[in-house]
C-alpha cells in the first residue's frame, strides 16, 4: 500500500477555509494509530468573537449512528434477540415486520420520520419532543418495500434503536455510550446533546453562504440515537485512533460495525450498521456524514491504509467534499478534470419514475454534465463514452420508453417516462391522509397555487406549487426541521370515473406512496 503523503495532505488541510468558505471549522488526519495532523479555523460564535480550537464542542449529527450500532452491539450481542420488541414501536405496521438488523442497516423500508414532520405541520424552528418520534412511528402502517429487500435512509430506524438499547442495558443511552465506548476510546468531552436547542458548549451554527450573509440557525427538534452526539475534533481523532488500536480484534467494536453487510437475497449493501462503504481516493472507505441545520460533518476511515480524515463545520459547506479531499491528496489522487462540454440531446427534461411516484428532473449544466433532481439535493452526473449519465449514487440511460434508473446502493431499477402536456387546475381543495392523521389544503390566488400542511405538529408554511405535466405538481421543500430537507415533494392528483379529483399521492425519495383523499 502507498504510504500517504502528508505534506499533501497538509497543505489540503490548510486550503479548506478558502476552498469551503463559511464562519469556521475543524479537521484532522490519524495514520497508524496517531494523530498527524490537526488545523482549526475561524469562530464558533461570529457575534462573541470565539475562535474555533480542536477542542470546541460541535454536533457530530448523524454520525451517531454508528456510536449507536456499536453499543447496541456491545449490550444486547446478537441483535436478533431484540426483534420482538420493534412491534411496540409499530403496533399499526400492516405489512413484514422490519429486525433490529434491518434497521441497522437502513433496509426496514419505513418512511424518514424527520421527512414526515413536513406534513404534520412543523415548522422549521419549532419543538419536536421527545415523545412525538414515538406518536409518528406508531401511525405507520406501510413501507416503501419488503423489510430486507431494499435500502432507504431513515433515522427513525435509528431512533427506535435507542430505546431498545436503554432497555436492554438498564441505563440511560448517555451512560451506555460513556461506559461501552467513550471511557474506552479517550473521548474525553463527547456528549449526548439530544435537544438541539441547546447546543453543547455554546457554539453557533450559521445557516446562509458568502453570497447571501450567515445567520445564526434556530433548531428546536429533539433526537436521540439518530443524531444526538456532540464532540471536538479531539474527541473524533480519538476515536479514529481507537480503531486502528483495535483493528486486530475481530470482536473489536468497529470491526463488528464495519463488517460488509448484505440484502435478504445475498447481494452486498453499500451500508450497515451505521456506515457507508464507499471507494475514494482507490481505497475502500467506512464513514458517514451529518447534517443539522448550520451545521456539516464528516468521517472517513480507509482500514487498508490505516488512515482516517474527519472534517466539521458550523456552516453548510460539503464536509464530505472536504473529507474526500484530504483523503485524496493523502494518496495522490487528483480529482478528474471537468472540461466545458455538450451533455448531448435527448437528456434534458422532466419524468415520472411510477414505481417510486416520484418526478425526476434532468438538466445540463455548462460542464456537460447532468443535474438531476430526485432523491432530494441535486446530483451530478457524467456522460461516459458509452453515452450513459453516471454518478456513484445514480445511473441513466436513454430509451425509447424515457429514461432507465439504476441506483445500486439502494438496490433499486425503474423506468421514468417523459411527462408532457398540460395540467388542469382544479386541484384546490381540502384533503386528508388517513395513515398520518394530517391534513393538506390547496389554495389558487391571482393564478399561482400553494399547499399547507397541518396535523399534530402544527400548521405548516405555505409551500408553492408547480405543474411540471397532467395532474403532476412539485412542491418545493428545502427548508425543514432536519438537514437537508425533503426536497421536492411530487403531487400526484388522482381521478374518479367521472375525472372528478378524488385524491392525492404525495411522495419524496424519503417518504414515498403517501395517500390522502379529498374532502371537498
Amino acid at each position: 500500500m502507498t504510504m500517504p503523503d502528508l505534506v499533501r495532505a497538509e497543505a489540503m488541510l490548510a486550503s479548506l477555509p478558502d476552498r469551503y468558505r463559511g464562519p469556521g471549522g475543524v479537521a484532522g488526519v490519524v495514520h497508524e494509530g496517531r494523530v498527524v495532523l490537526r488545523h482549526a479555523w475561524g469562530f464558533s460564535d461570529l457575534a462573541q468573537h470565539t475562535p474555533m480550537t480542536t477542542r470546541t464542542l460541535l454536533p457530530i449529527c448523524s454520525v451517531s449512528k454508528q456510536f449507536t450500532c456499536a453499543t447496541l452491539l456491545d449490550v444486547a450481542g446478537d441483535t436478533a434477540s431484540l426483534d420482538a420488541q420493534v412491534r411496540d414501536w409499530l403496533p399499526n405496521l400492516e405489512e413484514a415486520l422490519p429486525r433490529v438488523a434491518d434497521l441497522c442497516n437502513n433496509q426496514s423500508g419505513l418512511r424518514d420520520y424527520w421527512a414526515l414532520t413536513v406534513l404534520h405541520g412543523a415548522t422549521a424552528e419549532a419543538a419536536f419532543r421527545r415523545a412525538d418520534a414515538a406518536t409518528m412511528l406508531a401511525r405507520m402502517r406501510r413501507t416503501h418495500f419488503p423489510p430486507g429487500t431494499s435500502y432507504s435512509y431513515s433515522n427513525g430506524n435509528f431512533r427506535m434503536l435507542s430505546d431498545l438499547i436503554e432497555a436492554a442495558g438498564g441505563k440511560s443511552l448517555s451512560a451506555l455510550y460513556r461506559e461501552r465506548i467513550f471511557d474506552k476510546a479517550g473521548m474525553h468531552t463527547m456528549q449526548l446533546t439530544a435537544d438541539t436547542a441547546y447546543p453543547a458548549g455554546g457554539t453557533v451554527g450559521y445557516e446562509g453562504n458568502m453570497e447571501f450573509g450567515y445567520v445564526p440557525a434556530r433548531n428546536g427538534i429533539f433526537w436521540t440515537g439518530d443524531a444526538g452526539l456532540s464532540g471536538s475534533l479531539d474527541d473524533m481523532l480519538a476515536w479514529e485512533c481507537f480503531i486502528d488500536a483495535t483493528r486486530d480484534d475481530d470482536e473489536s467494536l468497529y470491526r463488528r460495525i464495519s463488517k460488509p453487510q448484505h440484502f435478504s437475497d445475498g447481494s452486498p449493501a453499500r451500508y450497515g450498521f451505521g456506515l457507508a462503504h464507499a471507494e475514494i481516493a482507490g481505497l475502500h472507505t467506512t464513514g458517514h456524514g451529518g447534517a443539522l441545520r448550520g451545521f456539516r460533518c464528516h468521517r472517513l476511515h480507509a482500514a487498508d491504509a490505516r488512515l482516517s480524515v474527519v472534517v466539521l463545520f458550523n456552516h453548510e459547506a460539503s464536509a464530505f467534499g472536504a473529507a474526500s479531499a484530504v483523503l485524496s491528496a493523502a494518496m495522490g489522487v487528483e480529482p478528474p478534470p471537468v472540461q466545458d462540454g455538450e451533455a448531448g440531446p435527448g437528456w434534458e427534461g422532466t419524468y415520472f419514475d411510477g414505481q417510486n411516484g416520484l418526478v425526476l428532473r434532468v438538466e445540463p449544466d455548462r460542464k456537460g454534465r447532468l443535474i438531476a433532481h430526485y432523491s432530494g439535493g441535486a446530483e451530478i452526473l457524467r456522460i461516459t463514452a458509452e453515452g450513459v449519465a453516471t454518478s456513484d449514487s445514480m445511473t441513466l440511460e436513454r430509451t425509447d420508453a424515457g429514461l432507465q434508473i439504476v441506483r445500486p446502493g439502494e438496490r433499486y431499477h425503474a423506468l421514468a417516462t417523459p411527462l408532457s402536456g398540460e395540467a388542469r387546475t382544479d386541484i384546490a381543495g381540502a384533503y386528508h391522509c388517513d395513515e398520518l392523521s394530517a391534513d393538506l389544503h390547496i389554495h389558487q390566488t391571482g393564478g399561482g397555487f400553494y399547499a399547507c400542511t397541518s396535523g399534530f405538529l402544527g400548521q405548516g408554511p405555505m409551500q408553492p406549487l408547480f405543474a411540471v405535466g397532467p395532474d403532476t405538481w412539485v412542491m418545493p421543500c428545502q427548508r425543514s426541521m432536519d438537514a437537508p430537507a425533503p426536497g421536492d415533494w411530487t403531487v400526484r392528483f388522482v381521478r374518479g370515473t367521472e375525472g372528478r379529483i378524488v385524491g392525492i399521492e404525495l411522495g419524496c425519495w424519503l417518504a414515498r406512496h403517501i395517500s390522502y383523499r379529498r374532502e371537498n
